[in-house]
């Protein structure tokens, strides 16, 4: 199976690669189009501000390839808030992959989220074999609302999208890759799909 893991200067790619190394196979870190476009399964990772990894994106082309991807992709923190339609996160026009506007959380809690926080309502493939009280890692300051395209709901104050699912489109807000063995069989299972 050839897993490629989309280079555009944002993410922390070595975590990703390790993880599934871990579970015995050997991604591929590129920006090469035709590799992307001829990888079995994707990985579209993101750590950082949203306004300057849209522009790296759109340097190279790969603002219109990922959203006409056929292979099952799965975008990571900022990378599935970049495949939504918008991001407050430096006034962002996004991918448009999910139907839904990023927001910033408000400052009745503390800014950005970072630690273990429970998923609940979890749906599809994804997360096959995991139970509803499971605990994943987050870091984030922004978040996508719960929404038609919601399959997990985490909650910081409000709830909202832990995950967000649309034909051949996945995007986790949390880190499977420093997310224990959750995280671990939630890789396997996109692995699956």
């Amino acid at each position: 199976m050839k897993i490629v893991i989309i280079n555009y200067g944002a993410g922390n790619i070595q975590s990703i690669k390790f993880a599934f190394k871990r579970l015995g196979y050997d991604a591929i870190l590129t920006n090469n189009v035709e590799e992307i476009k001829n990888a079995d399964k994707v990985i579209f990772p993101g750590v950082g501000e949203a306004s300057s990894a849209m522009k790296m994106l759109r340097e190279s082309g790969l603002d219109t390839l990922i959203p006409n991807l056929k292979q099952p992709v799965l975008g990571i923190c900022l990378g599935m808030q970049l495949m939504c339609n918008y991001s407050e996160e430096g006034n962002t026009k996004g991918l448009g992959i999910f139907d839904c506007d990023v927001v910033r959380f408000t400052n009745e809690v503390k800014v950005p989220q970072i630690g273990w926080n429970a998923i609940t309502d979890l749906k599809t493939g994804l997360f096959k074999d995991i139970v509803k009280t499971e605990y994943i890692y987050m870091v984030h300051s922004y978040y996508a609302p719960s929404c038609e395209e919601t399959i997990a709901i985490a909650d910081y104050g409000i709830p909202y999208s832990a995950a967000l699912a649309k034909d051949n489109f996945y995007g986790v807000q949390f880190h499977p890759e420093k997310s224990s063995t959750v995280g671990e069989q939630i890789l396997k299972n996109f692995l699956q799909l």
